[in-house]
């Protein structure tokens, strides 16, 4: 019974209140929950789940570019895009090495005509060289499977950017990315990746070691040991015959000697386990907390000379002294031999882990027996003054830049003398005002982006103005044919300007080559597989000993030969085409961007003979140029 009705009519109605708030708090919920189900169908950029799919693709398309910028460069010393610069007779070694089918441009090499170069890669040429190469490889991402559904795409790419860290590349791409289907659209202009890798970490430890070579030539001096290990150098025979070595098998004991020993070549710091194959010798001390692994092969090119009397292509040959009247009945005959040897080869370097790997090459060089002379040059460049000329600009110098028509052009301009550059700064409205360094025979070197290299003689001693012309510079696309059929064996055509500067492509691997207007030489090489065999021979070598007894006491002789075996030689690759022409190239030729070059085949030679009545024949084939 209760004893107030009132109440319990005031209970029930703030009872029904309660559930009708419960019931409004639950349709608030519920709209809540729609439109976050509904925002969730939405990214953060706005873009529509139906479209996700297409945007994903496009970022794992980024991602796989950039990848593959990373596998490249690390695998091309730092480099994607690399100019081949072919060797010559004095120095044998192009502007690359290459590895596997992959060119490996030399850090530090001899070039044909016999000047030390450089050629190591910044941290911001791999950024920009890898943004180029995903910005390019991004063109080719296939949206095919999303035209099939439907789908409606449209996209422009404005920039990437490629960051290198030590354990991370960061890419950046401002892609305006348009997708529509059912009256639906959707845009996004920047997408952004990370990757994991060591390429800046390998990096770094690529050029500290390269930096230890550069200041100690600690190559040179492992190869300096294999030398005296494994060829004849300075000692005494006691014998009253000659002493003879061959010398192919002395070259080729050298190359042996190096391949073996510059693989056990170590680093401290680095995992490997110190035994009795590993000595401490083959320890280079130089902190790398990575694998290293130091490579050359006898298949490589390599420049050995031997200097000595006696010397020649075939035998080493050391006369006795002591074989004059009286000595040799009495034993007194000995053989002493001094050889100087200059020997340079490539070496490769490789950084890596069980996920990936960086790889650099050099040049070796020991010149009459003694290392080069190691540098504390800052890198990327050799400073082999004592002076600092650079810090003394003393002249004030005013430098016009033009095209061929007048026209003005702004460039980087830097001043040579002796062995130094130094850098003057930029032009500005196509002209240079500044100081430079009082030099006699000087040179200005001149950079503008489309023009090629300027460098033009300048005494600044006494003059303070100069005008410089700078020629328009085109990529061309070469292609060749021999005898009207496309070419797939190497082909090597090298272009030589009046002026000195040259330039080449080595067909199929590289295919395009810069250009400005002008008077070249054009000379083109073909080569094919060959199987022509310099059979093994037997070379006798005869001098006059002592004879034995009196007859020796007072002074006779009689003659004494040795054989020398000379190995079996194969040449495998020889010249089966090419030719040569004179040629003023056009600008307007230049304009239309691809170059056809055709060639006569020569007969494929299968004997030595043949092979040089080749070359012969190569002086007289012309070649056929065809831009367009």
């Amino acid at each position: 019974m209760i004893d107030n009705p009132g109440k319990e009519s005031n209970i029930r109605r703030k009872g029904q209140a309660t559930i009708y708030i419960i019931i409004a708090i639950v349709i608030v919920v519920g709209i809540i929950l729609y439109f976050v189900i509904k925002n969730n169908l939405i990214n953060s950029a706005g873009i529509p789940a139906e479209f996700m799919s297409v945007y994903n693709y496009y970022q794992e398309c980024i991602k796989l570019e950039t990848k593959n910028a990373v596998d490249v460069i690390e695998s091309q010393g730092g480099r994607i895009n690399a100019e081949y610069i072919p060797g010559s007779d004095y120095a044998p070694f192009s502007s690359q090495l290459n590895f596997l089918g992959f060119p490996v441009p030399y850090w530090y090499y001899v070039a044909g005509n016999g000047i030390i170069k450089e050629q190591v890669p910044s941290k911001g040429d791999m950024e920009k060289e890898m943004s180029n190469f995903v910005r390019e490889g991004l063109s080719s991402c296939d949206f095919s499977n999303f035209y099939r559904q439907g789908f409606e795409i449209s996209r422009e790419i404005a920039d990437v950017k490629i960051v290198i860290n030590d354990d991370s590349v960061q890419v950046s791409v401002n892609s305006n990315l348009k997708v529509s289907k059912d009256r639906k659209n959707a845009e996004k202009s920047s997408f952004s990746a990370t990757l994991d890798s060591k390429l800046g970490k390998f990096y770094n430890l690529a050029l500290s070691i390269y930096a230890k070579e550069k200041r100690d030539s600690f190559l040179e001096d492992y190869a300096i040991d294999v030398l005296r290990l494994n060829a004849p150098v300075d000692g005494t025979e006691i014998q009253c015959g000659p002493k003879i070595w061959s010398t192919q098998s002395v070259m080729g004991d050298i190359r042996t000697g190096i391949e073996q020993n510059f693989a056990t070549i170590k680093f401290r710091g680095g995992y490997y386990v110190l035994s009795n194959k590993t000595r401490e010798y083959f320890v280079v001390d130089q902190e790398v907390d990575e694998a290293v692994n130091v490579m050359y092969s006898k298949q490589w090119p390599t420049k050995i000379e031997i200097h000595g009397d006696g010397v020649d292509n075939e035998m080493m040959v050391v006369n006795p002294v002591g074989t004059q009247a009286g000595m040799g009945a009495m034993g007194f005959c000995y053989v002493p031999y001094h050889f100087v040897y200059d020997l340079s080869f490539p070496v490769l370097i490789q950084l890596y882990d069980e996920n990936e790997m960086f790889q650099f090459s050099v040049i070796v060089v020991v010149d009459k027996n003694m290392p080069k002379e190691g540098t504390n040059g800052e890198l990327p460049y050799l400073d082999t003054s004592e002076e600092d000329i650079c810090s003394k600009k003393t002249q004030e110098v005013t430098i016009n830049l033009y095209d061929v028509n007048l026209n003005k052009v702004d460039g980087n301009v830097s001043f040579e003398c002796f062995d130094q550059t130094c850098r003057l700064g930029e032009s500005k409205d196509g002209v240079f005002r500044g100081l430079a360094p009082a030099c006699y025979n000087g040179y200005i070197n001149v950079r503008a982006g489309g023009y090629t290299n300027k460098k033009q003689l300048m005494s600044t001693n006494r003059e303070s103005m100069a005008d410089v012309v700078l020629d328009r510079e085109y990529e061309l696309n070469v292609s060749s044919l021999l005898d009207g059929s496309k070419v797939d064996k190497m082909t090597i055509i090298s272009f030589v300007k009046s002026d000195g500067k040259s330039a080449s492509v080595a067909l199929p691997q590289q295919d395009t080559i810069k250009l400005s207007e002008g008077n070249y030489d054009v000379t083109a090489y073909v080569y094919g597989n060959s199987s022509i065999v310099i059979l093994a021979s037997t070379k006798s070598q005869c001098v006059n000993a002592p004879k034995d007894g009196l007859l020796g006491l007072f002074g006779g002789t009689k003659e004494k030969c040795f054989d020398v075996n000379i190995p079996e030689t194969k040449i495998e690759s020889a010249l089966i085409g090419g030719g040569k022409i004179s040629t003023y190239i056009l600008e307007s030729d230049l304009q239309k961007g691809k170059l056809v070059v055709n060639m006569e085949s020569l007969p494929t030679p299968k004997n030595l003979d043949e092979l040089g009545s080749n070359f012969n024949l190569f002086e007289t084939r012309r070649l056929d140029l065809n831009f367009g």
